[in-house]
């Protein structure tokens, strides 16, 4: 194995770049065989993303062989340009691009705070391919917020027999079937891992992990698509219950050393612990992880392709809950502009953001403009006969002016139901990852 990192590329290099990855990433779907390539285990990235506002870049901390690979066996190659970072996957002796994904990370939203303005810092990430059975090329790309363009971080010789590879078992760790619809490589595997519960308070997790699965299913459009998910519960006790608090000084040995206040807003729960998560569900298959907080306070978190996250036990749970696996699962974006945010330009104006249900009128086609009526103007006045209807009305993605949100209210702003365009893009995640 061997590492590389890159230095920035300017913007026509990076033009030209992601001009010829997304074309070749279309042409290679066609071709991409699982069995030709892969085995039916997983190869684990570890790594680490070091930077501040002004800079990153990226260093190998630890391959491992795991031994289940629950995804998709055709839709290798990402379709959607979701997320602030892709995984490239090619094969060493041709070249050809057998595996991708997008995802997103905390360190890149820790990268538009004021922290990141006077810090430099280092935070641990995770990701899991198909295990190769040839050499490759592991490519880490990471994507320009103002050109809305990716650049290489770092490329990774790997050869699969390699003795540096971490192929050593970690704890068995009870796992329970909530539901099983058939062949994980054939369905969503949405993974339930307990934050703050104590070994005697497992049964507890239990029934929420199950009521939190029959919420999910009575919400649109996750009903009519039950028998497309698998859903798991890792039984993973935390010495002491509860959760960290750190602005009111209270803190709590859990097992995934989550915490709220992150960046400092009382309300946002996270872990920046990748690892953590990654070793509890090794041997699990697994599209989606929810982290269960065993607490009653009010607040989560979700990243695209890496985990959500919230609470148990607050009565606005449930919405939150399917508001975070809007953002981890489907790369739904936050529609609500008047709350309290750490971020600093997250979105220029400049460039149509990637998330399916945001625009800023830079390329509205590739949106939801074929969903609009004829009669529908672009933007819509918030005022009759729009006000509940789909349109394009201003505010979302945390500004009230240049960003455009599909509809009024939607789970992605206020937990009304989803609305049509979220409702779209979720379906088309399902058929993604369920192999269709």
């Amino acid at each position: 194995m061997s590492a590389k990192n890159f230095l920035p590329l300017s913007q026509r290099r990076l033009m030209a770049f992601a001009a010829g990855l997304f074309l070749y990433a279309g042409l290679a779907s066609a071709q991409t065989s699982f069995d030709d390539f892969f085995e039916h285990k997983s190869l684990r990235f570890d790594f680490a993303l070091m930077g501040n506002a002004e800079m990153q870049s990226a260093a190998l901390q630890q391959l491992r062989e795991e031994p289940v690979w629950g995804g998709p066996l055709k839709n290798l190659i990402d379709r959607f340009d979701y997320g602030g970072y892709y995984i490239n996957v090619y094969d060493k002796a041709t070249n050809k691009l057998i595996y991708s994904r997008g995802f997103n990370t905390l360190f890149e939203e820790w990268r538009t705070t004021d922290q990141a303005r006077t810090e430099t810092q280092s935070w641990t990430n995770s990701v899991s391919i198909p295990y190769p059975k040839q050499p490759v090329v592991l490519e880490l790309l990471a994507r320009d917020r103002k050109t809305n363009l990716f650049g290489p971080l770092m490329k990774l010789d790997v050869d699969p027999q390699s003795i540096f590879i971490d192929r050593g078992p970690l704890k068995n760790l009870e796992i329970e079937r909530v539901q099983y619809s058939g062949d994980p490589s054939g369905k969503v595997d949405l993974v339930f891992v307990p934050e703050g519960y104590t070994a005697a308070e497992m049964d507890k997790f239990s029934a929420d992990a199950a009521r939190f699965t029959e919420a999910l299913f009575a919400t649109a459009p996750y009903t009519e698509h039950r028998n497309d998910f698998n859903i798991w519960a890792v039984h993973l006790p935390s010495e002491q219950s509860g959760v960290d608090v750190s602005g009111k000084g209270v803190f709590v040995n859990t097992a995934l050393n989550s915490g709220f206040y992150t960046f400092g807003l009382e309300r946002y729960l996270t872990t920046p612990d990748m690892k953590a998560i990654r070793d509890a569900v090794w041997n699990v298959p697994c599209d989606a992880v929810f982290l269960l907080v065993n607490s009653e306070i009010y607040g989560g978190g979700g990243m695209y392709n890496f985990y959500a996250v919230g609470t148990a036990d607050n009565p606005r749970t449930i919405r939150v809950f399917v508001h975070e696996l809007g953002h981890s699962f489907a790369g739904l974006a936050d529609e609500y502009f008047e709350s309290e945010v750490a971020y600093n330009d997250f979105y220029s104006l400049d460039v149509e953001p990637w998330e399916p249900n945001i625009t800023t009128l830079v390329n509205f086609d590739a949106k939801w403009k074929d969903m609009l009526t004829a009669d529908t103007p672009v933007p819509t006045p918030l005022e009759e006969p729009y006000a509940d209807k789909l349109g394009v009305f201003e505010g979302g993605g945390y500004v009230s002016k240049g960003i455009y949100r599909p509809v009024d209210h939607c789970t992605m702003r206020d937990m009304a139901p989803f609305c049509p365009v979220c409702r779209r893009a979720i379906v088309q995640m399902i058929d993604f990852v369920a192999d269709r």
